[in-house]
């Protein structure tokens, strides 16, 4: 079967449609969804953080082992209620000319905290005060926090800019390694790279078979992962395209809604974790490009619980529980279940009906393009749904999604979990340092793996595939960073872009 679906794709690969030459000078990395906003502070989409990420130096960075490192600012813990921040010597200008200032540091703060929309308000609402004293920016805590560092990460625009709100988000002023060109027909985006001029435009392509034609015909010269996975051989027989592959940080989960009566019920929520073969999923349709996730944080963070117990993949134990609630194969439960348009996740879906239709949930399948779909995910509009967690760099994403104060619009408590276990903890462990605060996040995991607010699916691994440009690797957390580096192939420029 796998080599009749490899043999197929390579077919409709090379029967499509002839090539369309793209501009030589203009670096294309396909993309399968637009951006939905520029605003360094607001954006909530993983494309939109992604390309923010070349856009704007943030206040605060981090190392390889996800530490705290300084960014635009450097930091100084006064005491347990104070910090001093200050400008990193010679920090790259905004794309105008004009330095950063504290003033602008202050308003990224200020904006960060009390923008209703920003998903970061949560994490910084014990800042009481923002102050700038001559070359200080001094920060007054409403308690004790050791590791406010971390919660810095937070691209700077100008303050005047941040003043205008949403208009930024069409129209951004950063200071990172990219300057912003132009928005194109198709929702994507035109950067330049600031040191040499390397224009890369992401061009919004959502049919994957189009995508993989691109990057085979020379339209496109990047992609990074969103294709089937029995598309990958078909592919590295081009002689001019390069496959790297890291594992990842992105995390895939089925989420519920924790209100509804149906899947508010833990046992119907415990049947699914136990009807749902991961291992299988990983096996046939990752294609082994994916492995089975217990927990958001990838193994080998530091906060990371290295031994939940999983839930195993157990038909009968999902058939005893749904008929503790009248249900079974003869008389299915129905579900209802959103998922985007995206072809791969509609035949994960069809897998998780499958394996749901066997012990006794009739899982009924809704899919509707990005924006409605996750706006409805957004909203509380849904009984189940998938999605996945980007880019998490640390525990923090624990207050974000599960804190009872967390509910939307002003976090991702999507769910509507409510815990005064967990919030006491996620508490606790905010005002510890790492060392001490370890336990108490094992603990927090703990209690929402037993509580299956989630039933964690995999940690995907990040494929980059690249043509005429020299190979670069994918970064873990699934950022366009190496594009920092990328170059074109030297004999592809010898050659005149040929």
């Amino acid at each position: 079967m796998g080599r009749l679906i490899r043999a197929g794709w390579l077919l409709v690969l090379l029967l499509l449609g002839a090539c369309r030459a793209s501009d030589p000078d203009t670096l294309v990395f396909a993309i399968a969804t637009a951006p939905a906003s520029l605003h360094p502070l607001l954006a909530t989409d993983a494309v939109s953080e992604r390309i923010n990420g070349l856009l704007y130096r943030p206040l605060v960075d981090f190392d390889v082992e996800a530490r705290p490192v300084p960014g635009l600012v450097r930091w100084e813990r006064i005491d347990d209620r104070h910090y001093r921040l200050q400008l990193v010597g010679g920090p790259a200008p905004f794309w105008d000319g004009r330095p950063p200032t504290l003033s602008d540091v202050a308003a990224t703060l200020r904006t960060a905290r009390d923008d209703p929309a920003s998903p970061h308000a949560g994490t910084l609402r014990h800042i009481r005060r923002i102050e700038i004293h001559g070359s200080d920016l001094l920060l007054t805590l409403s308690r004790d926090d050791p590791r406010l560092p971390e919660r810095l990460h937070l691209g700077v625009a100008p303050a005047e800019r941040l003043a205008q709100g949403a208009a930024l988000a069409r129209d951004p002023m950063g200071s990172g390694p990219f300057r912003f060109v132009r928005w194109v027909d198709d929702g994507g985006v035109v950067l330049a790279r600031r040191r040499d001029g390397l224009v890369v435009r992401f061009a919004v392509v959502k049919d994957p078979t189009m995508r993989a034609l691109k990057l085979m015909h020379g339209e496109a010269h990047l992609l990074q992962n969103d294709l089937p996975f029995e598309i990958y051989p078909v592919l590295q027989r081009d002689p001019a395209i390069s496959l790297r592959e890291r594992p990842g940080t992105t995390f895939s989960y089925i989420g519920f809604n924790l209100q509804d009566p149906i899947t508010g019920d833990h046992r119907v929520r415990e049947a699914i974790a136990h009807a749902i073969d991961r291992e299988a999923i990983v096996r046939h349709l990752f294609m082994g490009h994916a492995r089975p996730a217990e927990t958001l944080l990838a193994p080998g963070h530091w906060a990371a619980h290295p031994h939940l117990r999983p839930w195993g993949y157990d038909p009968a134990r999902a058939r005893a529980l749904l008929g503790e609630l009248g249900h079974g194969p003869q008389r299915p439960l129905p579900i209802s279940y959103k998922t985007s348009t995206d072809p791969f996740r509609l035949r994960v879906a069809a897998v998780f009906q499958a394996q749901l239709r066997k012990v006794g949930i009739d899982l009924q399948i809704q899919s509707n393009e990005w924006g409605t779909f996750f706006g409805d995910i957004k909203a509380g509009r849904f009984q189940m749904y998938s999605l996945s967690w980007v880019g998490i760099r640390g525990p923090d994403i624990y207050r974000h999604i599960f804190h009872s104060a967390s509910l939307p619009p002003g976090g991702a408590n999507r769910g509507r979990y409510r815990s005064s276990e967990v919030d006491h903890l996620i508490d606790r462990a905010d005002r510890l340092p790492r060392k001490q605060a370890k336990s108490l996040y094992y603990r927090i995991q703990e209690i929402i793996h037993q509580a299956l607010v989630y039933v964690p699916l995999w940690h995907e691994n990040n494929l980059l595939l690249t043509r005429r440009v020299e190979p670069v690797s994918p970064l873990p957390d699934g950022s366009y960073g190496f594009l920092r580096q990328v170059q074109w192939r030297t004999q592809w420029r010898e050659m005149g872009n040929r």
